[in-house]
């Protein structure tokens, strides 16, 4: 069994930071790639960040110069900082994985529960 919890979500006036963590346990031999999606009220679930086991960093056009990803490859991982944050961010965020069980097993995706960042105007 794998988990994914997410934490760092709140309310955040425009303008400010708030820094998503989000780890992985349970049975893990590798971990290929780790995201963040976002979906806010009425619209589609859309990638925010992510980032591969070679920290290759991908960023939505939306975000870049503001997001950040980094990795405690030790703790199984990912933070997201989020700066200069606008009302759109507002949006239930999830984590993504791309996690390898047992080795030769194949690679599976599992998600977070999700954690609510709400930004005022």
């Amino acid at each position: 069994q794998v988990q994914l919890v997410e934490s760092g979500g709140g309310l955040v006036q425009a303008g400010g930071s708030l820094r998503l963590s989000c780890s992985a346990s349970g049975s893990i031999f590798s971990i290929t790639a780790m995201a963040w999606y976002r979906q806010a009220g009425g619209k589609q679930r859309e990638l925010v960040a992510s980032i591969t086991r070679s920290g290759d960093r991908n960023y939505a056009d939306s975000v870049k110069g503001r997001f950040a990803l980094s990795v405690d490859n030790a703790k199984n991982t990912v933070y997201l900082q989020m700066n200069s944050l606008k009302p759109e961010d507002t949006a239930l965020y999830y984590c993504n994985a791309a996690i390898i069980a047992v080795r030769d097993w194949p690679v599976n995706d599992y998600w977070g529960q999700g954690t609510q960042v709400t930004v005022s105007s």
